[in-house]
């Protein structure tokens, strides 16, 4: 009985003593690491030959959405090559010294080519105009993505927003259009704008539609990161009326979501009925949720598992050209990974006039093999079977596009809610941009306020100087800071945004009582310039570098004349806004002052106006009621002394002159430009005259003496002193403002003169005091 009570006291106080160990050491969740985010956005949009119209808007409408998602984001618009490549390594070096809990995403939205099965993004100032020169002046993707791959990062995110028809290489052996189809490394995924092979239609809105897509997919909140794509694949599809397919493929296994989502945020559609239909076979759904499942699953199979069950039906002929462009795209993958004769003349054999059969000839001659292929060779086996006939229509051409006329395909049905719910209300139509304040700068967007039902997770570290993730849903910080339109300022290697301080309130970083780098500093709360592009601009600034020409497609800047817009000189440290269109402003005229003023309240500068409420101009965005502080219009600041205001009238100081005007009333033409100092001219005109006559009675006799050493105004000019005064009275007829009125005023004291000119004379003959008495004096 003993030893059992004491087994029992025993197991007891072991139990105990177990216990109290798991309650003091910290358990998995609670030892979770902080997940790092870091981010590159580039937007080339400034090409000499076709200048794209969204690319840098749509960088930095992805850049703000990351930064608000938790990313510290590096970005820059309009890079040359060897900026570009710089700013990669930068970045590259950034991810590595990052740790092994980061997440690192590149976004490039500009011109994208694909050579002999590589994909190449195009710098700016690429003078690209034959196939041999791509890989010299292109920036190939690959080089940059494998050492992103070999990082031992948590995942890898790469979006090439360059699906486009490209402007540079004409005639000769045609090239594929598009990007080329890739498989992503291990803990990576590839994203495209447009399915490989096909290009997206050119678009001249504020910005484009797949770039808008992915902000407001990754805003969403509680979407792992496959069903993202996925959705921004249907939303892309949906809003370009089937013109555009975007592509992604990933092999992330670590879980993964940009937001997360509040228990009680409202349910888009309940996830059984998503899971039921996503499980069923396509044969099974009606057309239209079998085409919307197709499209969102992206495979060859369930392409073909709707053109089995639908052969017939108007979208069939759209899933073929889907299907068509997919399958040529997989065998030239199988035949360039294999990169042997045979895998190119199998090519051939299967496609002779298909996309690839430049770039499957340009190997052969590399290789040193036959361009015709011998009567017998061993035929590689793809994982695809050959196209069949009907797809041929597709594929020999030269740039598959969906939108093309003459396929003339019936516009895809809105997909079911839910697969898709519809866009928020404020996130339909987005304000664009006000213009970027200096060189590589990416353009601001208006942030619109995330639903407050969407947070960003706990277990993210929040990036440093990063303004926006603090702020998602904070309406006021959001209308007053970070939508105001940033102010021009002097850039330093290192960046630098507008950061909250320990109270999270905005401090803008180089302004007095606030933390910066010596006041040299981007203000804004945009994303920093990559340490090359910064040191790049500041060499710029100091006119150590000529300004590159991507800067004067876009801006009023001139090549080769740093500091110099629209044939105005810059004041010294003043950033170029090399983002103004050429038409914006007449030639000669200045830019607006918000592009050529220093940042309010700095030492030098102008107080800091008062914030100002107002709707932003043009804001569909209900929720942005406030109008960002310093909006043109809202807070303009006062002419200075001695230029025109808005109204055209001259400030009071321009009406010194009218000191000396009694001298210089001869030449009296002058005044009637100064129509704003016609109301003092009545005050000099009865000042003048009592001084005056005295000063000619009892001055007669110095005023004998006096005219040695002013002979001519005086004794040479007797007349015309009384016209003067006689011309004294017309200037209360000035008083009727219109400037024609001048000459008739001119002309009409001709006639007066001659009457008091008789009376001056005898007024100075009587000035010589002589007695009534005497004839003579």
């Amino acid at each position: 009985m003993r030893v059992t009570k004491t087994f029992s006291t025993f197991s007891f106080c072991l139990m105990l003593f177990s216990g109290l160990a798991g309650v003091l050491s910290p358990g998995p969740a609670s030892a979770q690491q902080q997940e790092k985010r870091i981010a590159l956005v580039v937007g080339n949009g400034a090409y000499a030959k076709s200048p794209l119209a969204t690319a840098a808007n749509d960088a930095g409408l992805i850049a703000q959405t990351l930064q608000a998602a938790g990313f510290d984001v590096i970005g820059a618009r309009d890079l040359d090559g060897d900026t570009l490549r710089r700013s990669f390594r930068d970045f590259i070096q950034k991810a590595e010294a990052s740790g092994p809990d980061t997440v690192a995403m590149v976004y490039l939205a500009g011109y994208g080519m694909q050579l002999a099965g590589e994909n190449y993004f195009i710098p700016v100032d690429s003078p690209i105009s034959r196939d041999t020169e791509v890989p010299t002046e292109g920036m190939r993707i690959s080089d940059y993505v494998r050492q992103l791959a070999s990082l031992p990062l948590k995942a890898g995110i790469v979006v090439l927003d360059a699906a486009r028809q490209q402007p540079f290489i004409e005639g000769g052996q045609p090239l594929a259009s598009g990007l080329a189809l890739v498989e992503p490394d291990v803990h990576m995924l590839i994203a495209f704008n447009a399915a490989p092979g096909t290009i997206a239609p050119i678009e001249q809105g504020s910005y484009g539609v797949y770039a808008q897509s992915l902000a407001e997919m990754i805003r969403t909140g509680g979407l792992p990161l496959p069903e993202v794509f996925n959705r921004v694949r249907l939303r892309v599809n949906e809003a370009s009326k089937g013109a555009q397919v975007p592509w992604d493929a990933g092999k992330i296994d670590a879980q993964f979501m940009f937001f997360d989502r509040a228990p009680d945020a409202p349910a888009e559609a309940p996830p059984d009925q998503a899971a039921a239909v996503r499980n069923k076979p396509i044969r099974d759904l009606g057309v239209q949720d079998a085409y919307a499942s197709a499209l969102e699953r992206d495979t060859m199979q369930g392409y073909e598992d709707f053109l089995v069950a639908y052969p017939g039906d108007p979208l069939a002929k759209r899933v073929r050209a889907i299907a068509a462009a997919r399958r040529e795209a997989i065998t030239w993958l199988r035949s360039y990974r294999a990169d042997t004769p045979q895998a190119y003349w199998s090519y051939l054999r299967r496609y002779p006039r298909g996309p690839h059969a430049g770039d499957a000839r340009r190997r052969l001659a590399i290789l040193t093999a036959e361009l015709e292929p011998p009567p017998s060779f061993a035929v590689i086996d793809y994982d695809v079977p050959p196209p069949p006939p009907d797809e041929f229509v597709y594929i020999d051409r030269a740039a598959l596009m969906f939108s093309d006329p003459e396929f003339d395909f019936a516009p895809p049905p809105p997909p079911p809610l839910f697969f898709l719910p519809p866009p928020p209300p404020d996130f339909v139509v987005l304000v664009p941009p006000p213009p970027p304040i200096g060189l590589y700068i990416l353009p601001q967007p208006f942030f619109v306020p995330i639903p407050i039902y969407v947070r960003q997770p706990v277990y993210v570290a929040p990036p440093p100087n990063n303004i926006i993730f603090a702020n998602i849903h904070n309406t006021t910080v959001i209308n007053t800071v970070i939508n105001r339109p940033p102010q021009p300022g002097p850039v330093a290697p290192g960046g630098g945004n507008v950061r909250p301080n320990a109270k999270g309130v905005a401090v803008l970083p180089g302004v007095k009582g606030a933390p910066g780098q010596g006041g040299v500093t981007q203000t804004g709360s945009g994303p920093a310039l990559p340490p090359a592009v910064a040191q790049r601009a500041s060499l710029i600034h100091q006119g150590k570098l000529p300004v590159p020409l991507s800067a004067s497609i876009n801006p009023a800047a001139k090549p080769g004349t740093p500091g110099t817009l629209s044939g105005q000189k810059a004041a010294p440290n003043t950033p170029l806004p090399a983002n103004i269109s050429p038409n914006a402003l007449p030639q000669g005229q200045a830019l607006p002052k918000t592009n050529a003023l220093p940042v309010p309240g700095t030492k030098g500068a102008p107080a800091v106006p008062p914030r100002t409420t107002g709707p932003v101009p043009n804001a569909p965005n209900p929720n942005a009621r406030l109008a960002p502080q310093g909006q043109p219009g809202t807070n303009a600041p006062a002419a200075p002394v001695g230029q025109p205001k808005a109204g055209g009238s001259v400030q009071a100081p321009e009406a010194k002159p009218v000191v000396p005007e009694t001298a210089r009333r001869p030449n009296a033409v002058p005044p009637p430009p100064k129509s704003a100092a016609a109301p003092s001219r009545p005050i000099p005109q009865a000042t003048p005259r009592a001084p005056i006559q005295p000063q000619v009675q009892r001055a007669e006799p110095p005023r004998r003496a006096a005219p040695p050493p002013r002979p001519a105004p005086q004794m040479a000019r007797p007349a015309p002193p009384p016209p003067q005064r006689v011309a004294a009275p017309p200037p209360p007829r000035p008083a009727p403002p219109p400037p024609p009125r001048p000459a008739p005023q001119i002309a009409r004291p001709a006639p007066p003169p001659p009457r008091p000119a008789p009376p001056p004379r005898p007024a100075a003959a009587a000035a010589k005091k002589c007695p009534p008495n005497v004839p003579k004096c």
